[in-house]
């Protein structure tokens, strides 16, 4: 009986696993797209990280990307923007290994969605909404920055 139930356990997982990853189309499918407001892009592009990226902010950074920022949830420990969480979103979470991405958005933009969240996707505000603070922000990006590799 025991065997039957871990069985019947492990079927409704995998149904469940299949059915919401269904509809899913990976990480999102444009990188390059902008996602902070055009009214507000300029201003955000006009700002600078205020922390020097060491190996003591990128430990930091690392730690806050995996846990408290909830970060690899979606965007994967890796980056690949595939994480378990990420399943569930339409669009997929951005796949931060990618360079091209590194290369058309700079720190700016990404500390302006780290603090306000991404408009038309599922990425929260995590400073406006008192999950990280802006230094927190700030040492998450540096280390996101590291996912690029190959250029």
């Amino acid at each position: 009986m025991r065997g039957k139930r871990v069985v019947m356990a492990l079927c409704g997982i995998l149904a469940v696993t299949l059915w919401s990853t269904a509809g899913w189309a990976g990480p999102e499918s444009d990188p390059l797209k902008p996602r902070v407001p055009d009214a507000e892009r300029g201003d955000a592009r006009k700002m600078k990280s205020p922390i020097a990226v060491t190996p003591e902010i990128l430990a930091k950074g690392k730690e806050l990307y995996e846990g408290k920022g909830t970060c690899a949830n979606c965007h994967h420990p890796e980056g690949t923007g595939d994480g378990a969480g990420g399943m569930l979103l339409t669009p997929g979470p951005r796949n931060f290994t990618n360079c091209k991405f590194h290369k058309k958005r700079n720190d700016g933009e990404l500390f302006w969605i780290v603090k306000n969240g991404s408009p038309g996707t599922g990425m929260p505000a995590l400073v406006k909404g008192n999950i990280i603070t802006e230094e927190e922000a700030w040492q998450i990006i540096a280390y996101e920055r590291t996912f690029c590799k190959d250029e």
